[in-house]
């Protein structure tokens, strides 16, 4: 976990050219274990920008060497902030989709996006738009 959050640090930096901070990690659930001496690959890249912040996806496959086999480990969505040299966070740029797989993240980030502020307290479930959309048809 520790390397995917450098990895997802890693693309956000490159996305708005400035420090950044991780401001939530979604769940991570394990579907394969990557064992002692098995290669890791982490793939992390930015599915939306909103304001300061930016959502980023990551995917992760373990690698047996001696087998010849790579087998998916595990994915999740990292959050991170902009920052100034002050601290303070800072507008980042947009982010154009150009792939169907990119469109298709950038369009559930919103959700997710206002699930973890529901969860965190920082929004109140009516206020969700693009859930109650989700739910109840609106």
């Amino acid at each position: 976990m520790y390397w995917m959050d450098i990895a997802a640090a890693l693309s956000a930096q490159r996305h708005c050219n400035a420090a950044v901070v991780t401001a939530s990690v979604d769940n991570i659930s394990f579907e394969n274990p990557i064992k002692l001496g098995n290669v890791v690959h982490i793939q992390a890249k930015i599915s939306r920008a909103f304001n300061t912040s930016m959502e980023i996806y990551l995917k992760v496959w373990g690698e047996d060497l001696k087998q010849q086999h790579k087998y998916k480990s595990n994915e999740a969505y990292y959050t991170f902030v902009a920052l100034d040299s002050n601290n303070k966070p800072i507008p980042v740029p947009p982010l154009v989709t150009e792939t169907e797989e990119e469109k298709k993240l950038f369009d559930g980030a919103l959700r997710r996006r206002q699930i973890r502020l529901i969860l965190g307290g920082k929004m109140k479930p009516h206020d969700a738009t693009e859930l109650k959309a989700l739910f109840m048809g609106e």
